[in-house]
């Protein structure tokens, strides 16, 4: 008799036992699903990066590695000699690339959108990002930092009519007045370092339309297509390379592969490579944060800061007119910003009120609302 109860007793116990392990067992997997639905499916991953990037972290952001990066890729094709810009955009590229290798390798790298965009639209990305930067490298080789900046006032009114004629997206009067300003202030504020030659002018002109669409097809796919900055990056980093080993015969002069790779070379070309694949990050981040109009005029505000940081801290002198074109430039970016906060306060509103007409009515509603339902128009809180 003992022994049948002990029996028993065990036999219970041991059903305990299981029955927590199983429990146990069920809460990590559903942790785990949780997990994974938060960082690794689409929405989960689109979820976190808007969490995470808010319009100003992702500004910030793009504003600090751009700085960076132009002096470094300025120092590459000059100090150390580098002659070879199209060369240059595709160790970016491959970098960039073999990092999210790395990210995709641990499972870091966020899953692409359930309904992915058309191969056409991926295939264009890429193409117009590998004209985009490498066209912008080559002119930077052949133009000073001042001419490449003024250049890029020619992409501001590029966006707003790609936008008008493709999406019927319109840009109000007030804000047409401040991009107006900001464009007129940098071009005062760059006037007295336009040196360039006939070849790098060319080449600063071909860049503006491909600079223009490929903002506006980062911004929109983003947006409209629930991409995460770096799925969309990993899908459209191979095209890139394809199209840029076709422009390195056209655009890069011969010997790249007799280059002396020294040491501190190699290090200064890695250092670059590295800020392009932070660039290129943080410049998808900001165009899925805010507009591809938006993030022009932080490139322009860029040129602005650093006109004047090497006025008040280092000491050059550029003129009293840059120094004004500056402030000027500084000005409408800052209307502009006020404009955008506005919009974006006006349509918060809009949206809590379709919210608050759209909500059910409550029972007590519903029981005190037949009896002063005379009284709504009258009673205003």
């Amino acid at each position: 008799m003992f022994t049948l109860l002990w029996k028993k007793n065990v036999r219970k116990i041991l059903k305990r036992k299981d029955s927590d392990a199983g429990e146990k067992g069920r809460a990590l997997e559903e942790l785990r699903a949780s997990l994974y639905h938060e960082f690794q499916s689409p929405d989960g991953a689109k979820r976190q990066q808007q969490r995470l990037c808010r319009p100003f972290v992702a500004l910030t952001f793009n504003f600090v590695i751009a700085v960076g990066i132009i002096f470094t890729n300025k120092l590459v094709l000059k100090n150390v000699g580098f002659q070879f810009p199209i060369f240059l955009t595709f160790i970016h590229y491959t970098v960039s690339w073999l990092l999210m290798a790395i990210l995709k390798l641990f499972s870091i790298l966020p899953a692409s959108p359930p309904s992915e965009s058309r191969f056409s639209s991926l295939l264009t990305l890429g193409m117009v990002m590998s004209f985009s930067t490498g066209l912008a490298n080559v002119s930077l080789k052949y133009n000073s930092v001042g001419f490449y900046q003024m250049s890029k006032i020619a992409v501001t009114p590029s966006i707003v009519l790609a936008e008008f004629i493709v999406y019927h997206k319109k840009v109000s009067f007030l804000k047409v007045l401040a991009l107006a300003v900001v464009s007129i202030g940098v071009a005062v504020a760059t006037v007295t370092d336009l040196q360039f030659n006939l070849f790098g002018a060319c080449v600063a002109l071909a860049w503006i339309i491909p600079s223009a669409v490929n903002k506006i097809l980062w911004s929109r796919m983003q947006q409209q297509e629930n991409w995460t900055a770096l799925a969309l990056m990993w899908k459209t980093t191979p095209i890139t390379l394809f199209f840029l080993v076709i422009m390195i015969p056209w655009l890069d002069p011969p010997g790249a592969l007799s280059f002396n790779w020294s040491f501190n070379n190699t290090s200064a070309i890695l250092l670059s490579a590295l800020l392009g694949f932070l660039l290129q990050w943080s410049g998808a981040l900001a165009l899925g944060a805010t507009s591809a109009i938006t993030h022009v005029v932080l490139g322009q505000f860029k040129t602005c800061v650093i006109l004047l940081g090497n006025y008040y801290i280092f000491g050059s002198n550029p003129g009293h007119t840059s120094i004004c074109g500056a402030f000027v430039a500084i000005a409408g970016m800052s209307f502009y910003t006020y404009l955008n906060l506005l919009k974006q306060k006006q349509n918060a509103n809009k949206s809590g009120n379709a919210r608050q007409t759209t909500m059910p009515k409550s029972k007590l509603s519903r029981q005190n609302g037949n009896a002063h339902e005379g009284n709504y128009g009258s009673n205003v809180v």
